[in-house]
């Protein structure tokens, strides 16, 4: 029934089909979605599809949180109705299209966003798709499982079109914190002191008058698949544990950090690791996206707060979620994206960072984004902010690609994501280098002695002995043979990775 789910009576008048709703949106658009791994709309895109399938010609910019599912950066793809797309993504079509230059895409740190759409430099709002749970009896918005950039989107935005979904239930009223902080050169502090601080309101604000159109939707969001966690997440998650907690047990590190960690494999080792570890018997965690680990520890009564902007859930723990949220609301707080990594709260609670490579060199850079330094793969999201910001800075892969055919450990990255400045710790499942008080040199043999896969010394040694003999100097270098190193992979009977 309407009346559930729409509180607000004005806005029932404004109930129509998707396709009605889809018709304010026309070609050059600026559609902001919202949506950060959840909470993205699913009717509104496969309209414009229609549109495009029965001869219009049409093409939008896409602007959202950071990723959404197939049903909007796929199914706009393959469509190629997409002319801009901001910031990350990782749908494997828009990504083809990305790196044939046929869609025009910008990678950014996510903490700023808000902030540039709010000072309009990304150009105009046009229209606003967002995707709610319901709608208070005042006319505010209950996001789903995700908050990311909309509060900002819903402030600019000259029209706005409402998906209210029937398969998050209006209970999710009450998980958000909603706190839009003022811009420069009017900013205050942002008031968060421990993780599980609420600062702001548990709904989203919006100007009714332009809300143009609400569409009720069935469709929820793609579930996440998590494969079983490997033998080298497993060793690079206990490595860092035991690091964290020796750093703890001399007094370098207080006990009760928060912790961050990015979507994948590892991330969920890590967090899978407190488990049974009595030491850490109680965390907090000021992250990006909480996944099912984080519902585990809950259960477990091992979380002290989780404070995140989107829960990507796989369907089991999606389930669980929505029938026990009224106990899983007690932890969990979700946030706009421009607080949840915000530098400032960031730096203030101390986070221990722990983030993804796609490789790193015997320095300490690293490429997070791009295979061979020219195919974009998703983006930087925020691990950026988080690694720049961080109490401690870990940066973690396996320490080889593609089955044992490509390094991850290189002598220089073909694409600089982090500077040496900004990682702390480098691990793969062979080892542990704390960079801190190391010369880049002391880096360079420590990585290539611990970190590096047996297979790859040999050929790393070879270079940075050759680089400290012909060319010295600080951080030396080849330059001249640098970017072929890959290329003597082939020397030695590996195969070089498929870009695409």
């Amino acid at each position: 029934m309407p009346e559930q789910r729409i509180r607000y009576a004005p806005l029932r008048d404004k109930i129509c089909t998707p396709a009605e709703a889809a018709a304010h949106i026309t070609d050059g658009n600026n559609l902001f979605v919202s949506g950060f791994t959840a909470g993205y709309p699913k009717l509104i895109p496969a309209e414009l599809v229609k549109r495009a399938e029965a001869g219009e010609k049409l093409k939008v910019n896409i602007f959202a949180g950071a990723s959404t599912g197939d049903a909007v950066d796929g199914v706009l793809a393959r469509a190629g109705l997409v002319g801009w797309r901001r910031p990350y993504m990782s749908d494997r079509f828009m990504r083809a299209a990305i790196n044939h230059n046929e869609i025009m895409f910008k990678d950014d740190h996510l903490s700023g966003l808000s902030a540039a759409v709010r000072a309009g430099r990304w150009g105009p709002v046009d229209v606003a798709v967002v995707e709610v749970a319901a709608v208070t009896s005042r006319g505010n918005l209950i996001p789903t499982l995700s908050v990311g950039n909309t509060p900002a989107y819903l402030k600019m935005a000259d029209k706005i079109i409402l998906e209210v979904s029937n398969v998050d239930p209006p209970e999710l009223e009450g998980i958000h914190d909603i706190f839009m902080p003022e811009d420069p050169p009017w900013r205050m502090p942002i008031p968060i002191y421990r993780t599980g601080d609420r600062i702001g309101k548990p709904f989203m604000e919006v100007d009714p008058s332009r809300v143009v159109a609400v569409v009720y939707s069935q469709e929820a969001d793609t579930c996440a698949i998590f494969s079983e966690t490997d033998e080298a997440a497993l060793s690079i998650a206990q490595q860092l544990l035991d690091f964290v907690r020796h750093e703890m047990k001399r007094g370098r590190l207080p006990k009760d950090l928060p912790w961050q960690s990015g979507v994948g494999d590892v991330a969920n080792a890590v967090l899978a690791g407190f488990m049974d570890d009595d030491f850490f018997s109680e965390v907090s965690i000021y992250s990006e996206v909480l996944q099912d680990t984080v519902l585990d520890l809950i259960d477990m009564g091992r979380v002290r707060a989780a404070s995140g902007s989107a829960l990507t859930l796989s369907e089991k723990a999606r389930e669980r979620f929505f029938r026990e949220l009224y106990r899983y609301k007690e932890k969990i707080v979700l946030r706009s994206v421009e607080i949840s990594n915000a530098p400032e709260v960031i730096a203030r609670l101390g986070v221990l960072a722990v983030n993804t490579a796609l490789e790193i060199d015997i320095y300490g850079q690293v490429n997070s984004t791009h295979v061979m330094g020219s195919q974009m793969m998703n983006g930087i999201g925020g691990s950026g902010d988080f690694e720049r910001n961080g109490a401690v800075s870990f940066m973690v892969t396996p320490s080889t690609a593609k089955n044992g055919a490509i390094s991850a450990i290189v002598p220089m990255v073909s694409h600089v994501d982090h500077s040496e400045h900004s990682v702390d710790v480098i691990i793969t499942e062979y080892g542990l280098v704390d960079t801190r008080n190391l010369t880049p040199r002391q880096v360079a043999e420590a990585v290539i002695t611990r970190c590096a896969h047996p297979d790859y010394r040999e050929l790393l040694w070879d270079y940075y002995e050759r680089a400290c003999r012909e060319t010295g100097g600080h951080e030396p270098h080849l330059l001249g043979e640098v970017f072929g190193f890959h290329q003597r992979f082939l020397e030695t009977g590996h195969m070089l990775p498929d870009p695409a």
